[in-house]
């Protein structure tokens, strides 16, 4: 479960390395409901780098686009099994969709399969 000002691990090789949540896409948290909300694993956010390797493409505080690929908090599948990883981390995606960097680092859950980010499932070493 990731909220707003969470910190990431970012799974590509893009150039960032660590991410800070800023924003959601896609939810509200209009008057009435939860206030803070918390987003799993295959939702899209908005980050900002806050660490990143010298002489990458993106730089330390710039915002970007991501997808969260891994969480720490189990996730519930269909089957009613389980399944949850070490750390949480995400890999920054374009406005399409598609990831921004050629390698995806570590494993990556299977709801990316359901949520039409085929591109990163492919990328991926292991999906679990």
């Amino acid at each position: 479960m990731i909220q707003k000002e969470s910190r990431m691990e970012v799974a590509d090789n893009s150039g960032a390395k660590v991410a800070q949540v800023i924003g959601v896409l896609g939810k509200s948290s209009a008057r009435g409901r939860h206030t803070r909300l918390s987003m799993g694993v295959g939702e899209k956010v908005v980050c900002t780098v806050k660490k990143a390797l010298p002489n990458s493409d993106i730089k330390t505080g710039e915002k970007v686009r991501a997808v969260i690929v891994r969480t720490k908090y189990p996730t519930r599948r269909e089957d009613g099994s389980y399944v949850r990883f070490d750390s949480n981390a995400c890999v920054i995606i374009d406005e399409n969709g598609n990831p921004k960097g050629t390698r995806i680092f570590g494993a990556v859950a299977r709801e990316l399969r359901e949520k039409n980010f085929m591109k990163i499932v492919s990328l991926a070493t292991e999906v679990v």
